[in-house]
């Protein structure tokens, strides 16, 4: 039943518009009839076109294509578990190695320091 209620907020928008546009009730004034009326109208017109293919393509439909589980994936490659220690050190080694650099460059500052290569594996 949820499916339809975009279909029906957009046909009693419709209604209210139409109604408000040719009937201009005297209770309201005429500039706010002559603004909501067609916004109502067009917008609901908007919405309910919105909905129509909701109706349609409500029903289940297996998915198809290139963007599909059905394609055979490579096996997952097992984690390699390796030791805190161990990438506490790799990290360890690669701040003294970009603090050597930043100290070098300090105290000679030229144009290739600064665009050299470090020697880090943890930098491209």
């Amino acid at each position: 039943m949820r499916r339809y209620n975009m279909l029906l907020t957009g046909l009693l928008m419709i209604g209210a518009g139409v109604y408000l546009f040719f009937a201009r009730p005297q209770i309201l004034p005429l500039g706010f009839v002559l603004l909501a009326g067609p916004f109502l109208w067009f917008a609901g017109i908007a919405v309910a076109c919105a909905a129509l293919p909701l109706l349609v393509l409500s029903t289940p439909v297996p998915p198809t294509g290139f963007f599909t589980d059905s394609v055979a994936k490579p096996p997952a490659m097992p984690l390699r578990q390796v030791p805190i220690e161990v990438l506490l050190l790799q990290i360890e080694n690669h701040v003294r190695l970009e603090q050597a650099a930043a100290e070098s460059f300090l105290a000679l500052p030229t144009h290739d320091q600064l665009h050299s290569k470090t020697p880090s594996p943890f930098v491209n």
